[in-house]
């Protein structure tokens, strides 16, 4: 099978929201909730870089954060609730939210680092 250029590949938005194999958009990226495949089932691709991939965790907190004190600001604004209101509405708000865009965002992550070619730094020598 050929080495696909970066102009056919399938779209790393695209598979990362399905949780797809970045090279060919139809293998199970994870075989876990979040454990990555060491090889896609469908193309063979390896995808053993994946493994290390911490930063939708950011991201995670910036649009969950951004959501949920955007939403209980509105809350207090408009009907002034007492805290523990507070805390029973947002706080399995922020446990689920965080752990719906997990999976999304850990996958477009892996797909735009294999569309993208990212790797480690290495210097030259």
């Amino acid at each position: 099978m050929s080495e696909p250029t970066p102009e056919r590949l399938p779209s790393p938005f695209a598979t990362g929201l399905a949780c797809r194999c970045p090279r060919c958009g139809e293998g199970p990226l994870f075989s876990g909730f979040l454990k990555p495949v060491s090889r896609c089932e469908s193309c063979g691709e390896d995808l053993s870089f994946a493994a290390v991939t911490e930063g939708p965790a950011v991201f995670i907190i910036l649009i969950v954060g951004f959501v949920i004190v955007g939403e209980a600001a509105a809350v207090e604004g408009l009907f002034h609730p007492p805290p523990f209101v507070h805390l029973l509405l947002w706080l399995p708000s922020t446990v689920i939210l965080s752990l719906l865009l997990l999976r999304p965002l850990k996958a477009t992550m892996v797909a735009l680092q294999y569309h993208n070619r990212a790797g480690e730094g290495r210097l030259d020598g």
